[in-house]
Order: C-alpha cells, then structure tokens, then sequence
C-alpha cells in the first residue's frame, strides 16, 4: 500500500494566501492517490486554529507553532554555515515526528512544499521523494543583495548575499536527492536547469491554478461596507512580505502623482493581512487608503476597475495577477510579475516595463472603461481555459507514479 507524507513550511489551510492556496490544492489532489500524512509549521494560534478541520481528511495531521525568533534562527544559521532560512525552520519536534511516522507507516512517497523542508527528508528513506521548490527562493535573495541599496543596509546588503549563496547550495543538495523537483513556472524550472546544472527529467514545471467558481464576477459576493467612494485602482497581497511592500510603496509614491493629475479621483487602495510600518504610512498620502485585512477580498476586487501587480522582485507565478484576472478585471502587471502568467499582452493584461508605463496604462484604462471591460473579459476567458487546477495538477499523477493498485488498497 502506497502512503504519503507531506511536508509543508507552513500548514496548507484555509487556502487564504499564495503559498497555501498551492500547497492547499496539491494536498487535495494528493489525498486521491492515496492516504496522506500532513507534517507542517504554524505561524501563529490562527494556523493551529484549523487543525481540527484538516484531520478528517487526512490519514494524519502534525501541526507545530513555529515560536523560534528571527535573530535565534541567524545566530544558528552563522555558526553552522547554513542559511538562516532553513535555520528558521529546524525543529527537533518535526524531525522526531518524520521519524515516528515513516517508522510506524508504509511511507512509500515524501511530497516537501517549500525548499526549507527538505532538511527533514531521511538519509536512509529509500522511497519516491518530491520537492515542490515553488520558485527559486535563493535567485530572491540575490535580487535583494544586487538593489541599489543592497537590502536596507551594508549588513543587509551581506545577509542576504549569503543567503542567496547558502540557499543555492542547500537547493542544489535537495534537488539531487529528490526524484522530481517541481516549480510553478517553466520560467523557474529553466532557471534552475541552469543554476543547478539538473536536467529536464527531474526539473519540471507544475503550475498554479485558480478556483474560476469561486472567483467569478457574477458570483454573489456582498458588498463590503468598507470599499471608499472613488474609481479604485488595487493591490491585493500579504502586506508583512517585502517584495509587496516595496511594490506598493514604489507605486504610491511614483505612480500615483502621474495618475492623479489626469483622473484625480482615482484612489490607490491596498488590501491584505499584516500591513507593515511602511505601509500603513502610505495610507497619509492623498489618494492612498491602506485596507488591511478584509473579509472577502472578491467584494474588494469587484469594486475594482483596476488590479496592479507592480513587483520589482517576483519569483513563479503570483496568484493575485489570476484572482483579478478570473474577477475580470484589466491588470497592469510589472514584467517581474508578468513572467509566470502564460497570457498575452494587451489581449489577457498589460505588462509595465517601469513607472511611466504603469501610469500610462492605468492612465488609458481609466480614460476607456470600455476597453478596461473587454480586456477584463478577456482575462477571465484565458483563465477559465488555462488555469484550472485540474488542468494545472494533471501532470502529478505520473510524477508521483503511484501504482493504481496501491490508491484502491488505500480506499
């Protein structure tokens, strides 16, 4: 009888925020090819608060607040030499439960969600093992040591230096012990071919799709009480994470003037949990409201007449440009945040090359609700088509080479 263990740096429930809702969505497909045991980290009490709704649905379930400080996980990852991320995942905890279950169970596959997990993989294992990298997190830390200002500080500017050299050499050890290593864009899977030298045989491209039933303009969705007056241009992201804090902060401050001086009733609202320091100040700026966390970010985005994706770093696919897409909305991504999305430009979204061409396209939108519709529609068409997760996920099965057998002894 095949089982799997599943290993995930953060618990894949409720499908709330980008990583989840990939994680989320393999979990259940992997739950129909056989019985699944779920190892994961919480962030904080929320997580865990979901634990009770996942056991029913699994064969088990392993949930662990994750409570190790930040500057702990540095001082460890120094003296060991290894990259504080993974450093900030390693719990004596997790390992012993990996060890209880692959002993006490049948293991036959580890799935790992997320590079840092790869640390709990046995030396010993002898079964199928998948890593889903997502993207390449260690390209992320070098693109944050190569800006201008090298990350905030000289300190910073070689943090995340060695972070990005660590972080290559632990990816590129996990990578060539797994039987497949997965990204969510074949934009990521080739750029990790190049960096880690791997062949396409064992670097593969599963991408992320989108719940188009759910996300769907004509759904009936309330209205928030929340939404301000005013034709609203949006970002929706997790609002504690630097690349949307540094979109965000970049287009209030340099994109927003531009576009205010043609339509000065255009406003600037940004939705998501946890908005940092940095973000909640924007929220002085004229035009610019800092929403938080809201109930249901469709009634937000319904409201919308424009989605922004205004990254400067990016890595894969980023779920929010395929929300607002399925909500058929026009977007004007970055090239950065663009790179993943298979879609046209100017037919499905529109791709900013720098800050002028965010205004001018959010400019031209705003002049022309008609065309801002069509190609709204047109993105939602696209993604219907492309992005559902059966069509996305359809490529497991055979990576993860489960004998049907096994999957009926399992029922």
């Amino acid at each position: 009888m095949a089982e799997i263990l599943f290993l995930a740096h953060r618990i894949p429930w409720p499908a709330d925020r980008g990583d989840k809702i990939r994680s989320y969505h393999l979990l259940h497909h992997l739950a129909q090819l056989a019985p699944v045991h779920v190892g994961a980290f919480a962030d904080d009490d929320r997580d865990l608060s979901f634990v009770d709704e996942m056991i029913p649905n699994f064969a088990s379930v392993y949930a662990e607040k994750r409570v190790k400080p930040q500057w702990h996980a540095g001082i460890e990852a120094l003296v060991a030499g290894q990259p504080v991320s993974v450093k900030s995942f390693a719990s004596a905890a997790m390992a012993r439960w990996v060890e209880h279950t692959i002993a006490a169970r049948p293991i036959s596959h580890i799935f790992v969600f997320s590079g840092q997990m790869a640390q709990y993989i046995p030396a010993d294992f002898t079964g199928r093992v998948i890593m889903d990298f997502v993207d390449v997190d260690s390209a992320k830390f070098e693109s944050y040591a190569s800006c201008p200002n090298g990350g905030g500080s000289p300190f910073m500017r070689w943090i995340n230096k060695r972070e990005g050299r660590l972080l290559s050499k632990f990816e590129h050890t996990a990578a060539q012990r797994a039987d497949c290593n997965l990204f969510v864009s074949e934009a990521e899977a080739e750029l990790f071919r190049r960096r880690s030298g791997l062949n396409a045989n064992i670097v593969a491209a599963v991408g992320n799709g989108i719940d188009t039933i759910t996300y769907d303009p004509a759904a009936n969705i309330e209205r928030s009480p929340r939404l301000p007056l005013g034709r609203l241009i949006m970002f929706t992201g997790q609002m504690d994470y630097r690349p949307n804090i540094d979109a965000v902060e970049d287009f209030a401050l340099n994109a927003m003037p531009g576009i205010r001086r043609v339509h000065p009733d255009a406003i600037f609202v940004i939705v998501g949990r946890n908005p940092h320091d940095r973000v909640l100040a924007l929220g002085k700026l004229d035009g610019v409201i800092v929403a938080g966390a809201v109930k249901d970010v469709r009634s937000w985005l319904k409201e919308a007449e424009i989605v922004v994706a205004p990254l400067r770093i990016a890595r894969g696919i980023q779920n929010k440009i395929l929300e607002a897409m399925a909500m058929a909305k026009p977007v004007v991504a970055s090239r950065a945040a663009a790179e993943g999305i298979d879609a046209v430009h100017n037919v499905h979204f529109q791709i900013a090359a720098d800050i002028a061409d965010e205004i001018a396209h959010c400019n031209a939108l705003l002049a022309n609700p008609a065309a801002a519709r069509r190609l709204g529609i047109s993105a939602r068409h696209h993604v219907v088509k492309q992005y559902g997760w059966a069509h996305q996920l359809s490529a497991l099965d055979a990576i993860m080479d489960i004998n049907p057998v096994f999957a009926q002894a399992a029922e």
